[in-house]
């Protein structure tokens, strides 16, 4: 059981404006692997950072679809767990609540969380490499699946490395950052820019900076609150003292 300070749970009961950003250790506590966890069986002999890049998918499309078509298949068969459902009733209970996430899983928006910014994309969708449209369906068989619009070939739309994030999704996270009256991060390593940054935003704007995690990290010694635990424990545990 975690011991809430007194002022956190007040803090939280009246505050109106709230940004909660999330990181792996959300999706771990599913029984997803991080994304920097070591492969296994096939994709053993690679790094997640050969596969996870433009130049990967212009030396090898396949190679890296099939990566990504394995990854999919992993995230099919997990479910939200008590941390994502807590940041559900959260969202609920404050006027303006903003989800900020670094997962590519889907998971927040399978939960139920609406107001959502998922800053490195959804594994889950997939778009034309060459026109950007979205595709609903392709054929997992045989050669590269392609866009039915143009021709081109179909990737994830995730963020690689050496791509930008989306803008507007990082302006909002941004703006939410800045506005907000408490900020929350969860289960993040504190160390994948610009991300990391936001806590920090939130902060020198005023907001009191909680942080969930099991391990401490950068952004431990500048938080108000340090909440040491899984996610998926200390979230309902605090919706229920502050929301009952």
């Amino acid at each position: 059981m975690t011991e809430f300070p007194d002022i956190l749970i007040r803090v939280l009961r009246q505050a109106e404006r709230v940004a909660a950003l999330t990181g792996a250790g959300v999706s771990q506590e599913s029984g997803l692997r991080t994304f920097r966890d070591a492969q296994t069986g096939l994709w053993a002999q690679y790094k997640p950072e050969d596969l996870a890049s433009p130049e990967a998918f212009a030396r090898d499309p396949k190679l890296v679809w099939d990566w990504y078509a394995m990854r999919r298949e992993k995230v099919r068969g997990v479910e939200p767990n008590a941390g994502h459902y807590a940041l559900v009733e959260m969202e609920k209970r404050v006027s303006q609540f903003t989800l900020i996430t670094q997962n590519v899983d889907g998971l927040h928006r399978k939960a139920g969380n609406r107001n959502l910014l998922e800053l490195h994309g959804d594994i889950q969708r997939v778009r034309c490499s060459e026109c950007g449209e979205y595709a609903e369906a392709w054929d997992e068989n045989g050669d590269m699946p392609r866009c039915a619009g143009c021709g081109g070939m179909l990737r994830p739309d995730v963020v690689w490395f050496g791509e930008s994030l989306p803008r507007s999704e990082l302006e909002a996270a941004v703006e939410a950052a800045r506005g907000c009256q408490v900020f929350l991060s969860v289960g993040t390593s504190g160390l994948v820019q610009p991300a990391a940054a936001l806590p920090f935003a939130a902060r020198n704007k005023g907001a009191v900076v909680v942080e969930v995690n099991l391990e401490p990290t950068p952004l431990t010694a500048k938080a108000d609150f340090f909440l040491q635990g899984k996610s998926g424990e200390v979230l309902p545990e605090l919706v229920k003292m502050v929301w009952g």
